[in-house]
């Protein structure tokens, strides 16, 4: 389906999944899975709530604060580890390493180092999205044709103008693709955070509902959380496959 150029993914599957969870949720064959009905009953009743607008407000805050730190560290790093071999030997094996390991075992150092405050979970959000910013950045870097950049010095570019009007738009497909991959990893960043270090924002509705026993309302939470996370990366999707005609002059 195209809106205004925009072409929506397909729902069919969606509405599959959503039939079938209704039906088991109406056999009433585990009190985990209540019926998507009534899932949707709830999250009507919760989603205005001052609980429910705290939250969202606090997560919303956090994730945003690392999204954008990942963002300002990742993309300048990226772009000069595809610059400079130096760099690149030096920092990729750290990057590697990050990008595979299992970032929660990181959280308890980071109470340690930082506290249990808002400060750990912005940084272990910034954690979870930066790495794969850093490689899809410096895959697009690498993937500069060569004469662009001697163009720009023939012209006496600066580095700075070479850093902001040359690497910055010529990798910016594989920049978005990276940013896009990274926004999904911060908001399983963010939530771990708020459930590992303080409970707050959407983790302590996690927590309270799951405690509780509250199935219908743990979903409903659930259920918004993947929509923004789903909204956000459709988003930039659409930004990605907007600027690709940049990777042509590549070629």
């Amino acid at each position: 389906m195209v809106i205004m150029g925009y072409k929506l993914p397909n729902m069919s599957s969606l509405l599959i999944w959503g039939l079938l969870w209704e039906i088991i949720g109406q056999t009433g064959l585990t009190f985990f899975v209540p019926p998507l009905s009534e899932v949707f009953v709830t999250l009507f009743k919760i989603i205005g709530t001052p609980a429910f607008v705290k939250a969202l407000t606090e997560t919303a805050q956090a994730f945003l604060a690392g999204v954008f730190f990942a963002i300002a560290i990742g993309i300048p790093v990226g772009i000069f580890m595809g610059r400079s071999r130096l760099l690149d030997e030096l920092l990729l094996p750290w990057v590697n390493i990050f990008v595979s390991a299992p970032l929660t075992a990181l959280v308890p150092v980071l109470m340690v180092l930082f506290g249990f405050g808002m400060k750990s979970i912005i940084i272990t959000t910034t954690l979870f999205g930066i790495w794969i910013i850093i490689l899809n950045t410096r895959a697009g870097v690498r993937q500069i044709n060569r004469s662009l950049i001697e163009m720009s010095r023939s012209f006496g570019a600066s580095q700075f103008d070479a850093f902001t009007k040359v690497y910055f738009w010529a990798a910016l497909p594989e920049i978005l693709g990276g940013v896009r991959i990274g926004v999904i990893r911060a908001v399983k960043g963010v939530i771990i955070g708020q459930l590992l270090i303080s409970i707050v924002g959407f983790g302590a509705l996690f927590e309270l509902y799951a405690s509780n026993f509250l199935m219908s309302h743990f979903w409903a939470v659930l259920i918004v959380l993947f929509a923004l996370a789903f909204s956000i990366s459709e988003f930039l999707g659409y930004l990605e496959r907007r600027v690709s005609y940049y990777a042509a002059n590549r070629s």
